[in-house]
């Protein structure tokens, strides 16, 4: 099938009788042989069963067209991109990075992403399987449509059978009915005769009206023939895409997530293996720093006596200040005692004076 989308598979013009085929121009001979002009009812129903037939063909390529998968197929995809963009490859690691973050936070990132990611593999496959289907619909449509189109030619043939055959028995009643009817009404001069020619002129204007329908009804198949086509070139498209998803843009997807994941492990290895090397480092600071100040503090303990000699000078000082201070209390109390001795017998001598005096007369 051509996947070119034409205006029209036929020429909107129909081929004139002198260049139809033999076995076409039979077909036109027979029909134009079977048109009886002074039937009305047969005038009415002429080419009628193709008409019908194209009547219910346009509506079974409307309800095609009603139940496409396209539609649905659009929201699936739609559907598909909304869910793989929730899963935000970013939040594995945050926003700043992973050095910056501690371990366990980090962790609990990648269970939450990893719990999306499950949860979206799980409507993948069920998206997947719709797709799938829907594919296989869309893949009978188009061979579906095939035929329909070939079906839709063979109206557009038998119409112009129909028209053909039409407007030749039409040219004869014009060229050879009518006149003969219309000069012998003029000879004879009776009402019959004239009333003949009256209603044979009358059908075949009828009969000319009903060709015309005719030839509407093959513009509707001229134009359903490149509606057919587009139809079919949509679905091809469709069918293309939901195969490029299939087979390409989700494996592709998946694969950048076991990507991603891989990376995430490699960058939380990394970041363990920075964390315990950065402690190993500040604690072997910490034990040298230690170290020092231990190995200096022994070593000037190591060097001093048992008493310092500050302390033996500061305690021999104090010492001779107690001793100093202790005689001068000393000599202070003997000369006070000096002192106080003197007037106790001070003290003395006058009370025994007092005791001696004469008394008072």
């Amino acid at each position: 099938m051509d996947n070119d989308i034409v205006v029209a598979d036929q020429n909107v013009e129909i081929a004139p009788y002198s260049k139809l085929s033999a076995e076409e121009k039979q077909k036109v001979n027979e029909i134009a042989a079977g048109i009886n002009v002074s039937d009305s009812d047969a005038v009415v129903q002429y080419g009628v069963s193709v008409q019908s037939d194209i009547s219910e063909f346009s509506d079974s390529v409307l309800k095609r067209v009603a139940s496409s998968e396209s539609g649905y197929v659009g929201e699936v995809l739609s559907d598909l991109m909304v869910k793989v963009k929730a899963v935000d490859v970013d939040d594995i690691a945050g926003k700043k990075g992973f050095l910056s973050q501690a371990f366990a936070n980090m962790k609990n990132r990648f269970n939450r992403f990893m719990a999306r990611y499950q949860k979206l593999g799980t409507q993948i496959d069920a998206i997947i399987s719709s797709l799938e289907d829907a594919k296989a619909g869309l893949i009978d449509d188009i061979a579906l449509l095939d035929t329909l189109h070939g079906k839709n030619l063979l109206f557009m043939k038998d119409l112009e059978y129909y028209i053909t055959a039409g407007e030749m028995k039409v040219a004869d009643l014009r060229d050879k009915t009518l006149p003969e009817l219309q000069a012998k009404a003029k000879a004879s001069g009776d009402q019959m005769d004239a009333q003949n020619f009256n209603d044979m002129k009358q059908l075949v204007d009828r009969f000319e009206k009903k060709i015309h329908d005719l030839r509407l009804s093959r513009m509707i198949t001229v134009q359903t023939a490149p509606q057919l086509r587009l139809i079919q070139h949509n679905d091809q498209v469709l069918v293309e895409k939901i195969q490029s998803s299939i087979l390409n843009t989700i494996p592709l997807w998946k694969n950048q997530i076991v990507i991603a994941i891989s990376l995430y492990r490699q960058q939380a290895a990394l970041t363990l293996q920075k964390e315990v090397t950065d402690t190993t480092n500040e604690l072997l600071i910490k034990n040298a720093e230690l170290l020092k100040e231990n190995t200096i503090g022994t070593a000037a303990e190591a060097e001093r006596g048992i008493v310092d000699l500050e302390t033996l000078q500061k305690v021999n000082q104090d010492l001779i200040d107690t001793i100093d201070e202790t005689l001068r209390i000393q000599a202070e109390g003997r000369a006070k005692r000096a002192a106080a001795q003197i007037e106790l017998e001070k003290l003395e001598d006058i009370l025994k004076d007092k005791l001696n005096m004469d008394p008072v007369e």
